[in-house]
C-alpha cells in the first residue's frame, strides 16, 4: 500500500492548493488508518488537467487563480441552478455597469414567474475591459417541481437562459408503502429457469416477481441491466457497462415479443434452433457463457425483427423512440459502428458527432440504428411486463434497479458525453480494510464543472431511463454524488484524491426524477464515509445501507441489532462478499489466499475471521436465536432473524443465502484471475438451481418463515 506523504519536490505549492480548493480537488485526506495524508502536486496537477485547468508553472497556477475568480462576473446567468422547493434563492445576474435587466422563471408547463430585484449593492468590477455591475434576484420558493429555466432580458432581447430544476425537500415515500418492508436480492443473470437462453432474463425476473410477490416480498433488488457491448466478448461485469443510460439486450425472452408468435413455420424454426444452441447449459454449474447465449439470441432477434410490426405497435415503437429522443439515436448509432468495425480501428472523424463523417454514417447504417432502436424498446417492455407482474403479485415496490458508479471507457457512454466526461482519468477507491492496495474500475467520472454547465441533463436522462418501470432504485456508491475518487492515468490506485460534486444538486435531481414516478431511493454508503453525509441523505429521504459484517461497535464487536440506524436497508451480506454459509466457512479468506490478495500473513487474517465469527455466535445466542449446537442453516438464519430485528426500514434476503449457495460472485481486486459476475445461482454443493425450483426449496421456505416471522413481530 502505497499512501506515503509525497517528499518535499512533489508537495503542492499554497496557490495550487488555493486552485484545486477552487475547483473541488482535494489536496489531503485521512486514510482508512486513521493517518492524514497529503496528495501530491504531480496527482492535483494531472487532475486539473482533466477539468481543463493545464498548470505546467506556478504562473499558470497564478493565471488560473485570476481566472476562476472572475468567471462568475463572466457570465449573465449561473451554469445551471438545483434548488429545493422550500428556500428561497438569491440570484446573482452579471451585466455591463448599469445596464437594466429583468428576470423570469419560464416554468416547464408554459406559465412565466417573474422575480423580484432585491436593494443590494455589489460594487462594479472590471472585466476583460468592461465595467461589469451585479444584480440581485430572489428566486421565491415555492415553484412547482420540475425543470424550468432562468431567463435574463435586456430591454425586448434575452440576453442569457439557464437550467433550473426544482427539488423536493425530502422525498416522499410512495402511498401504501408499509412502514417496514422486506424484500429479496438477487443477480438476475445468475437466475436461470428451464426456458432460459444460458442466462437469467426478464421473463425470468417476472417469474421471480410473481413468486416473491406471493411470499410476501415487497421488492426485488437485482443488478444493474445496464447495456454491454453489442457485438465481441461481453464485459461480464454489470458494473462495468457501456452505457448506463440503455438497457442490455441480453436480458430479452425472444419468445416473448409478440411478432415470435406470428412467424412463419421457417422462421419459428430458426428461433427455435438458437435457443437449443445455449438452454442444455442451464443446469451447468461452470460459468455463465454470456457470449455463447447473447450469438444465439442475436440470431432469433434478427429473425423477428425482419418480420416487422402490424402498424400499432410500429406506433408504439415510434413513441418510444421519440419519448428518448437524441440520446438513444446516438447510442444505436454507436452500436451500428461498434458492429460495423468489430475488432477493427474506428476511421478517423467518427469520434466527432458532429462531422460529416458520422452523418454520412447514419444515413448508411439506417437499418442497423432502426434495429438497434428496437432492441431497446422491446428490453422496455418486457421490463414493464415483469414490474407489473411484481406489483400484481402484491409488492408494494416491485423491482428496485441498481445505479452502476460509472460507464466502461471504450464505450457507448464515453463516445457520445465527451463533454461531460474526464479524460485521462478511473474512477476507484483509496486504500481500505478489505481491499489494501485501492480500487481503480477504470470508469472515466463526470466533470462537475461539465454538469452544471449542461443542466445536469446527460445525468437527468439516464435516471428517467433507469427508473421508467422501478418502484425503487438503489445508487450504489452513492457517495460519488458527493465525492470521488480520482486516479490519473498511469498512477496506482492509492495515488489518487478525490474531487468535490455539488451534491446539493445532484441530490436534488435525483430526488426530483424519483418523486416524479413514485420511486424509494436506496444509496450505498458502505466504506469511508464523512460523518455528515449520512445525515444529510436521512434528511433528504434518501436511506442507506447496513451490511451486517460492517456494522461494528467501537472495539470492533458486532453491532447491537437496535442501534443499527432507522432508515436504511439492511443485509446479512453484500455482493462484494461470499454468500453467508461461505463467509462463515471463511471462503473470503481462502480466495483471497489463492488469489494473492492479502496484505498481511494467512494466519493473522484467518484468526481475525474466527474472532470476528465468534464474536457474532455470541451475539446471537445472547438474544436467543441459536440452539446449543447449530447447523450451517440454524446459522444463517439466526443472522438474519438478527438483522431483521434491527429498526431498519428495510430487510433485504440474497437470493444465493437463501439456497445455501457458498460462491461469490465477485472478488473485488481480480480480472480474470476469479470467475466474477459469471456463476449461476447454486446450493452448497454446486447444483443448479432453477426458477422453477425455487417454491420447493426447503432452505429458502425456512428461510423466508423466519423473516416473515421477525417482521410480524413488530
Amino acid at each position: 500500500m502505497n499512501t506515503a506523504t509525497p517528499t518535499a519536490p512533489d508537495l503542492p505549492s499554497g496557490d495550487l492548493q488555493r486552485l484545486a480548493a477552487a475547483y473541488g480537488v482535494a489536496t489531503d485526506f485521512w486514510d482508512f488508518t486513521g493517518h492524514h495524508r497529503t496528495v501530491s502536486a504531480t496527482t492535483i496537477r494531472a487532475v486539473l488537467a482533466a477539468l481543463g485547468v493545464v498548470v505546467d508553472s506556478e504562473d499558470d497556477v497564478a493565471t488560473a487563480l485570476s481566472d476562476v475568480e472572475l468567471a462568475p462576473w463572466r457570465s449573465v446567468l449561473p451554469p445551471s441552478l438545483v434548488l429545493r422547493q422550500s428556500r428561497d434563492h438569491e440570484l446573482a445576474v452579471h451585466v455591463p455597469d448599469g445596464t437594466p435587466v429583468t428576470v423570469h422563471v419560464a416554468l416547464e408547463d408554459g406559465q412565466r414567474r417573474d422575480l423580484e430585484q432585491l436593494p443590494v449593492w455589489v460594487e462594479p468590477r472590471d472585466v476583460d475591459g468592461v465595467r461589469t455591475g451585479r444584480a440581485t434576484f430572489r428566486i421565491p420558493a415555492g415553484l412547482p417541481l420540475g425543470w424550468h429555466e432562468v431567463v435574463a432580458v435586456v430591454g425586448e432581447e434575452e440576453l442569457a437562459r439557464c437550467t433550473l430544476a426544482v427539488s423536493p425537500d425530502a422525498l416522499t415515500p410512495p402511498a401504501g408503502l408499509p412502514e417496514r418492508t422486506w424484500g429479496v436480492m438477487a443477480q438476475l443473470y445468475s437466475v436461470r429457469s428451464r426456458a432460459s437462453w444460458g442466462v437469467g432474463d426478464l421473463a425470468d425476473l417476472a417469474e421471480l416477481g410473481s413468486f416473491f410477490g406471493d411470499q410476501g416480498a415487497d421488492f426485488l433488488l437485482i443488478n444493474p441491466l445496464h447495456a454491454a457491448e453489442p457485438v465481441g466478448p461481453m464485459t461480464p461485469s454489470p458494473y462495468l457497462p457501456v452505457t448506463r443510460r440503455f438497457v442490455n439486450p441480453l436480458y430479452i425472452r425472444p419468445e416473448d415479443i409478440r411478432e415470435c408468435a406470428y412467424l412463419p413455420g421457417p422462421q419459428r424454426a430458426l428461433v427455435e434452433w438458437a435457443a437449443e444452441e445455449v438452454r442444455g447449459s442451464v443446469s451447468d454449474p461452470s460459468p455463465i457463457d454470456r457470449d455463447a447465449a447473447w450469438a444465439a439470441k442475436r440470431q432469433a432477434l434478427e429473425v423477428i425483427y425482419a418480420a416487422g410490426r402490424s402498424p400499432a405497435r410500429q406506433r408504439r415503437l415510434d413513441a418510444f423512440r421519440a419519448a428518448q429522443g437524441q440520446g438513444l439515436e446516438d447510442f444505436a448509432l454507436w452500436c451500428a459502428l461498434t458492429e460495423r468495425y468489430e475488432g477493427k480501428e474506428w476511421p478517423e472523424g467518427l469520434d466527432d458527432l458532429s462531422s460529416p463523417a458520422l452523418y454520412k454514417a447514419r444515413v448508411e447504417l439506417a437499418d442497423r440504428i432502426d434495429y438497434y432502436v428496437w432492441l431497446q424498446w422491446v428490453a422496455d417492455t418486457q421490463l414493464a411486463d415483469a414490474q407489473r407482474t411484481a406489483t400484481e403479485a402484491g409488492m408494494a415496490l416491485g423491482v428496485m434497479h441498481d445505479l452502476a458508479v460509472g460507464v466502461h471507457p471504450g464505450g457507448a457512454d464515453a463516445w457520445t458525453m465527451k463533454d461531460v466526461l474526464a479524460r485521462g482519468i478511473g474512477v476507484g477507491a483509496p486504500p481500505d480494510m478489505y481491499n489494501q492496495q485501492g480500487q481503480n474500475w477504470s470508469q472515466p467520472p463526470m466533470r462537475p464543472d461539465a454538469l452544471a454547465r449542461t443542466g445536469y441533463a446527460a445525468f437527468r436522462d439516464m435516471l428517467r431511463t433507469v427508473l421508467r418501470h422501478a418502484g425503487a432504485i438503489r445508487v450504489d456508491h452513492i457517495l460519488g454524488l458527493f465525492r470521488l475518487w480520482w486516479i490519473p492515468d498511469g498512477h496506482g490506485a492509492a495515488e489518487g484524491t478525490y474531487v468535490r460534486y455539488d451534491h446539493e444538486a445532484m441530490v436534488g435531481v435525483l430526488l426530483l426524477e424519483a418523486q416524479r414516478v413514485g420511486a424509494v431511493v436506496i444509496g450505498e454508503d458502505l466504506g469511508t464515509v464523512e460523518p455528515w453525509v449520512r445525515d444529510y441523505l436521512a434528511e433528504r429521504g434518501v436511506l442507506g445501507t447496513s451490511v451486517l459484517w460492517f456494522e461494528k461497535t467501537d472495539d470492533g464487536g458486532p453491532l447491537r441489532p437496535e442501534h443499527y440506524r432507522e432508515l436504511v436497508l439492511a443485509t446479512v451480506n453484500t455482493h462484494d462478499l461470499p454468500p453467508t454459509a461461505g463467509y462463515l466457512a471463511e471462503e473470503h479468506v481462502d480466495l483471497r489466499e489463492r488469489l494473492g490478495l492479502l496484505t498481511e500473513p494467512v494466519p493473522v487474517v484467518r484468526a481475525e475471521a474466527r474472532r470476528e465469527r465468534d464474536r457474532m455466535v455470541a451475539r446471537l445466542r445472547e438474544y436467543g436465536l441459536l440452539p446449543e449446537k447449530p447447523t450451517e442453516r440454524q446459522l444463517v438464519e439466526a443472522l438474519h432473524a438478527y438483522v431483521t430485528r434491527t429498526p431498519s426500514r428495510m430487510v433485504g434476503v440474497a437470493l444465493v443465502d437463501a439456497v445455501g449457495e457458498r460462491r461469490a460472485q465477485n472478488q473485488p481486486g481480480t480480472d480474470e484471475e476469479y470467475p466474477n459476475w459469471k456463476l449461476p445461482l447454486a446450493d452448497g454443493s454446486e447444483h443448479v438451481v432453477l426458477v422453477e425450483d425455487l417454491a420447493e426449496n426447503a432452505r429458502l421456505r425456512s428461510l423466508l418463515d423466519v423473516v416473515r416471522e421477525e417482521i410480524a413481530r413488530d
